[in-house]
């Protein structure tokens, strides 16, 4: 499942790569996948990119005129592919878009400066969301219509994990009203968006509470420290991921976790043996010795 570390990385390349680019084709192969009118998908043909960014776990592309909202779930990529080059099964929806004038737009992100997977200003270019199992979803939000996104309304979605305005003291108050398992909190995205089964997982692992502790149990210390660990690992991983996922976009990079889907491995910090169950239909990865 594509999380908040793997869609900051996708969103700040795929802007650097194609904001003020036109779409000269859009195509959906698999249309369930589409939250649409064809005619509201052959509308987009003409538009220019304008911003692409990540909202929690939500891949959100601004054009001239409307927007799309891209919700990859369980088993959506995205890949970044040169125009001509043959499409690989599962693709769902694609966007073939034109030359550009310059290069990167002046907010590109500063870690893909002159990145060698960069796409050439004059060259075309597709976008393509790949989703085999179509759980995903990619919804056309033509101008003036106001279509909701679910997942995207009232009280659906919390602060964003990573949003500087989520300072410690909002955090704790947050937290405070909400009830329940903690490691069921982190992925409730109502109360903190962009952080999914995995990385609830290293989250929990960094701030040594166990995942089914409830949240009333947590002691102030543990409130602040579950706050520090979600930053740390957050960044920390977008940082590897910068590095490693470039320019394979569909690929998901998991082997530098701690302890998610490493059950029966040692622990990294104290040797143990790290357990694996399935709660709620999800692995939950954590060491029993070191996590209390």
């Amino acid at each position: 499942m594509p999380e908040l570390p793997d869609l900051d990385v996708v969103a700040d390349a795929l802007h650097a790569s194609l904001a003020d680019r036109p779409v000269v084709e859009a195509r959906a192969p698999m249309p369930l996948s589409l939250r649409g009118t064809p005619s509201q998908l052959a509308a987009l043909v003409g538009q220019r990119v304008v911003r692409i960014a990540r909202s929690g776990k939500f891949l959100d592309i601004a054009l001239s005129v409307d927007g799309l909202v891209i919700n990859p779930m369980l088993t959506g990529r995205f890949q970044l592919a040169a125009h001509g080059e043959k499409a690989p099964a599962g693709v769902a929806v694609a966007l073939r878009l034109g030359a550009r004038s310059a290069g990167p737009p002046p907010d590109a992100a500063a870690w893909t400066t002159d990145a060698a997977w960069l796409p050439a200003a004059g060259a075309g270019v597709w976008l393509r969301y790949r989703d085999p199992t179509q759980m995903g979803k990619v919804y056309l939000l033509p101008a003036g219509l106001g279509y909701a996104v679910p997942g995207r309304g009232a009280g659906e979605q919390g602060p964003d994990a990573m949003d500087p305005a989520l300072t410690l003291e909002v955090w704790r108050e947050r937290i405070r009203r909400h009830p329940g398992e903690v490691k069921n909190l982190l992925r409730n995205q109502a109360f903190i968006a962009g952080i999914g089964n995995a990385y609830a997982d290293e989250i929990l692992f960094a701030a040594r509470i166990a995942p089914f502790r409830k949240r009333s149990t947590l002691a102030a210390e543990e409130v602040d420290t579950l706050y520090e660990a979600m930053r740390e690992v957050l960044a920390d991983s977008i940082d590897v991921l910068r590095r490693r996922v470039p320019p394979a976009f569909e690929k998901q990079v998991r082997d530098q976790l701690s302890v998610h889907g490493k059950g029966d491995g040692p622990c990294p910090r104290c040797g143990g043996r790290l357990t694996q169950v399935r709660a709620g239909g999800f692995p939950t990865g954590y060491c029993r010795a070191c996590q209390r």
